[in-house]
């Protein structure tokens, strides 16, 4: 089991993943959205925490990310910050926190900083995107764009479908990475793209880009923990590895106990408290001579 070592704890900023970029050197990202989680990775030595809105579906059990609050987003962010003090950590905007107006956006945006210990945001959507992200940036937040399979557009979009294959989606694709760069994104997701494509956008942009289903020609990788933990039992995306089946081994560990609990194996004498012969003794006979408590008519 690897972990960055005391002396190699520098603090990762936007400055350190834009040189990450520069020399050639992946840029790795994952989701957390809890203390625990946070510290592991923490200690792991991962660049980046996205504590993304996909908690909706694999911590809150909704359908979908489209009904996750500022609320919920700020109070997962906030365990997280508590677990990491070495990774670059990014706050998700839910929907509809950034759509509206760019002034309730700024506003949103600044929660995550103020309120939740984030040092930056995440939002999602193209050119249209543009004049609120320059807007947020202006503000002195920093923030990460991201292109391609966007989940809160997912009835627009006609379900988790991979984008940009046509020669016109790609090119919207590229024209929106420049514009996003333009606009002041620091970084920007590319989801479910073309391995090629999303190559291509990488080498055009001065920025880093992290892939998610798109291929390994990105600058960096991110994915939901819960997915390549296995803890998310619903579905797994085609992109994801898997690198344990955490579902699996809480199941067995739960049936254990309640086996265990039922057929009276557990408590053992090794997890339960003792008191000393004497003290005992002089507890049941301080209750023996104590008058006996009539019984309710």
């Amino acid at each position: 089991m690897s972990s960055v070592p005391v002396s190699d704890r520098k603090k990762v900023t936007l400055q350190t993943l834009q040189a990450k970029k520069e020399h050639g050197e992946p840029i790795t990202m994952l989701t957390a959205y809890d203390y625990a989680t946070a510290s592991a990775l923490d200690q792991a030595g991962v660049d980046a925490i996205l504590v993304g809105d996909s908690l909706g579906m694999v911590v809150l059990g909704y359908a979908n990310t489209l009904p996750v609050t500022m609320d919920e987003m700020l109070h997962h962010c906030r365990a997280v910050a508590r677990g990491a003090q070495r990774p670059h950590l990014v706050g998700d905007m839910p929907f509809m926190s950034y759509q509206a107006t760019p002034a309730e956006a700024v506003h949103n945006a600044g929660r995550f900083l103020k309120e939740a210990g984030m040092e930056a945001v995440k939002l999602e959507g193209g050119c249209e995107m543009a004049g609120t992200i320059a807007a947020i940036v202006d503000a002195g937040i920093p923030v990460m764009g991201h292109l391609g399979l966007t989940p809160q557009s997912i009835h627009k979009l006609g379900g988790y479908r991979s984008q940009g294959k046509s020669t016109a989606a790609a090119r919207r694709l590229v024209e929106d990475a420049q514009r996003l760069e333009d606009a002041g994104c620091y970084a920007l997701v590319l989801e479910f793209i073309p391995g090629r494509l999303a190559e291509l956008i990488s080498r055009r942009l001065t920025i880093p880009t992290i892939g998610i289903g798109a291929g390994a020609g990105c600058d960096g990788q991110v994915l939901v923990a819960h997915d390549m933990l296995g803890l998310f039992d619903r579905f797994t995306p085609k992109f994801v590895k898997r690198y344990a089946c955490l579902h699996d081994e809480m199941q067995r560990a739960f049936a254990e106990y309640i086996a265990d609990v039922s057929a009276r194996q557990f408590p053992a004498a090794e997890h339960t408290q003792t008191m000393t012969d004497e003290a005992y003794q002089a507890l049941v006979e301080e209750l023996e001579a104590e008058p006996a408590v009539p019984e309710a008519e």
